[in-house]
């Protein structure tokens, strides 16, 4: 980075004074900083690379500098959180593109990333290249980011700072659980699968996601009912079901799942996620024991 000065001459003589035009002159730093993430978003508990590009455009080596990563560092409380947490012995060290030995730096991870002893070689250039974990003190709503800065020092730099800005992915995160009740039922009995949609992201699943739940109900159910959130489903419509097979299977696109709700709590700053819930039940009548060993045959 190039900073700009000015300059003006004064000509005296015989007790007057004319100025000169002013001059704009610009003084540009040897070294220049740089920060990329190999990832375009995160994610909760994701791994994100970073890479570190320091460029030398003088004369001569800089040795003994140090580069310092706030990890995403935010004010909270009356305190400091840091979103992101460096993953021990990541680091690699490239000097004019060849690794160099881990052994040749120092790093130290006491809140901030300080990665002191990199040198960069005369009109070369070096490249740090490090991870880094999403933490519980990353915000995971739709609309956050997570900003961190890497500033280089030592002697002979004056100001040399990089940041990189993460926006958080916009996409559902589910998982599902499946339950039976009764256990044991009776032969001729009544038996209901219950099953949890999840959602941990921060988008709801919408008709548009064609989202479906298919499953082959062994022993097979006969005179089946189904409905979602309490509310009855129709059979055709809103799913399909094979008494012969057993094979059940939910209608493209009439699942919805709410995203998830993310607090932080107001005296650690830790985030969590309430997932958004959708529960579909389906309850059929089993048949006898015979009928079930039969089936296992």
């Amino acid at each position: 980075m190039a900073t700009t000065f000015t300059n003006q001459a004064t000509l005296s003589y015989n007790g007057s004074a004319v100025r000169s035009n002013i001059v704009v002159g610009a003084v540009e730093s040897a070294l220049s900083i740089d920060k990329q993430s190999v990832a375009a978003d995160y994610s909760a508990s994701e791994i994100l690379t970073y890479v570190i590009s320091i460029v030398n455009n003088g004369e001569n080596d800089a040795d003994a500098l140090t580069v310092t990563d706030d990890l995403g560092a935010y004010e909270f409380g009356g305190g400091t959180v840091r979103p992101l947490s460096y993953v021990a012995d990541t680091l690699q060290y490239y000097l004019d593109g060849e690794l160099q030995p881990a052994s040749a730096l120092t790093v130290t991870d006491a809140g901030d990333l300080v990665i002191s002893g990199v040198s960069v070689p005369a009109s070369g250039n070096t490249v740090l290249v490090y991870s880094a974990q999403v933490n519980e003190f990353a915000p995971l709503d739709s609309a956050a980011t997570v900003t961190n800065t890497a500033v280089l020092s030592g002697d002979g730099v004056c100001s040399a700072e990089a940041e990189e800005t993460l926006p958080a992915a916009v996409e559902p995160e589910l998982s599902l659980l499946k339950a039976v009740t009764p256990v044991p039922v009776a032969e001729n009995g009544e038996l209901t699968y219950t099953f949890t949609l999840l959602n941990s992201g921060n988008t709801a699943v919408t008709a548009e996601d064609n989202a479906a739940v298919s499953d082959t109900f062994s022993p097979v159910l006969t005179d089946i009912s189904v409905s979602m959130n309490g509310v009855q489903m129709t059979q055709g419509t809103d799913y399909t079901y094979d008494e012969a097979t057993g094979v059940f299977e939910t209608a493209a696109g009439v699942l919805s799942i709410p995203a998830a709700e993310f607090t932080q709590d107001p005296a650690t700053g830790e985030w969590t996620a309430a997932p958004g819930t959708t529960e579909l039940t389906v309850t059929g009548r089993v048949g006898t024991v015979c009928d079930i060993t039969t089936e296992r045959q």
